[in-house]
């Protein structure tokens, strides 16, 4: 996994994670991210490998909702557009350091996280995710750790389960979302002591894998 203790303090002291950070985190877990690379420098757009679209978001832990700000640029078609897109951001963020990440294919958006319960302790989260996360409330809950029945119950639970079923032909890879809670459950538990919150959304869930397009974390 990896040196939890290590990477917080390098931290040094400071709560809110940065995008390209937690993707690091969950890379350190097997759990999918998009090819991306953080650029500084106009000239740090030449060491990109993956192809077009593009997305370009701000990455700075002073600016945790980067839609808010329109701190996201979605869908960059072109070179010149990807030098465009660079070019007013950074006038917009000035300082700041870019995410430039692989745009990907949609899939259906769900959502998954930890949260710090004052009673209960570290809790996993899953549901359906996306723009509709806070207005369909479709999430379920458990304490970590949890297992793959665990898993399997939460999948039930959700409004939106006929989703992950096969619902109108959608076919989603069941068993890379069971895989991809196990491996946020295991997360938990290494950071459970740091850990005050986490959101995965969107999660786009596919025929083939899962893939986390978004992430948050925040500390202690």
């Amino acid at each position: 996994m990896m040196n939890v203790e290590e990477f917080v303090k390098k931290l040094k002291g400071r709560k809110n994670l940065t995008e390209a950070e937690v993707n690091y985190v969950l890379e350190k877990y097997n759990i999918p991210t998009p090819p991306h690379i953080v650029v500084k420098e106009e000239k740090d757009l030449e060491k990109i490998t993956f192809d077009y679209p593009m997305v370009m978001k701000v990455c700075s832990p002073n600016i945790l909702h980067k839609t808010d700000v329109s701190g996201v640029k979605l869908n960059i078609q072109t070179k010149k557009e990807l030098y465009g897109v660079f070019k007013e951001m950074s006038k917009r963020f000035p300082g700041e350091n870019f995410l430039v990440g692989k745009m990907e294919e949609k899939g259906i958006e769900l959502i998954t996280g930890l949260i710090k319960d004052p009673t209960f302790g570290l809790t996993i989260m899953f549901g359906i995710g996306g723009i509709f996360t806070e207005i369909y409330k479709d999430v379920t809950f458990r304490l970590i750790p949890i297992e793959k029945y665990d898993v399997e119950e939460m999948l039930k639970e959700i409004k939106g389960a006929a989703l992950l079923e096969g619902f109108r032909g959608i076919k989603v890879n069941r068993d890379a979302v069971i895989e991809l809670m196990l491996n946020v459950s295991r997360l938990a538990q290494d950071f459970e002591k740091y850990i005050d919150q986490m959101d995965l959304n969107p999660v786009f869930a596919r025929e083939k894998d899962v893939v986390v397009v978004d992430a948050k974390m925040i500390l202690r």
